[in-house]
């Protein structure tokens, strides 16, 4: 069974990092596109960033492009979204998602949530 497990999220004041974590089990990082989104209140999803099944190709939303990366590490089955000049802005629920696929493209990370597969989602909040 494929799963997702998110964390790393918490309270962070503007300007700060946080490293976001999402552990794979049920199947191997080289066979799915990975990705995130977010999902603040009363606002739409907003895809941020996904990484190829090769890993040679990483794509970033505009919002968070020379802020943000991701990156894979294969040996622990497990994505990362390093998040750095954070800003209250960034505030909102942060998902992992997976799909065998799908594609990264530039085209299509407006909406990386339609992925087939989800995590849990971890909070990010960012204020002073």
């Amino acid at each position: 069974q494929l799963q997702l497990v998110e964390s790393g999220g918490g309270l962070v004041q503007p300007g700060g990092s946080l490293r976001l974590s999402c552990a794979a089990s049920g199947f191997t990082l080289e066979d799915y596109n990975l990705g995130w989104f977010r999902q603040a209140p009363g606002k739409e999803r907003e895809g941020i960033s996904c990484i190829s099944s090769t890993g040679g190709t990483t794509i970033y939303g505009e919002s968070v492009k020379g802020r943000f990366t991701i990156s894979r590490d294969i040996a622990k089955n497990t994505v990362y979204l390093q998040m750095n000049s954070l800003k209250p802005e960034d505030t909102a629920v942060y998902y992992c998602v997976a799909d065998y696929s799908r594609l990264c493209r530039t085209a299509t990370i407006e909406w990386i949530y339609e992925y087939d597969h989800w995590g849990q989602g971890t909070q990010v909040t960012v204020s002073s």
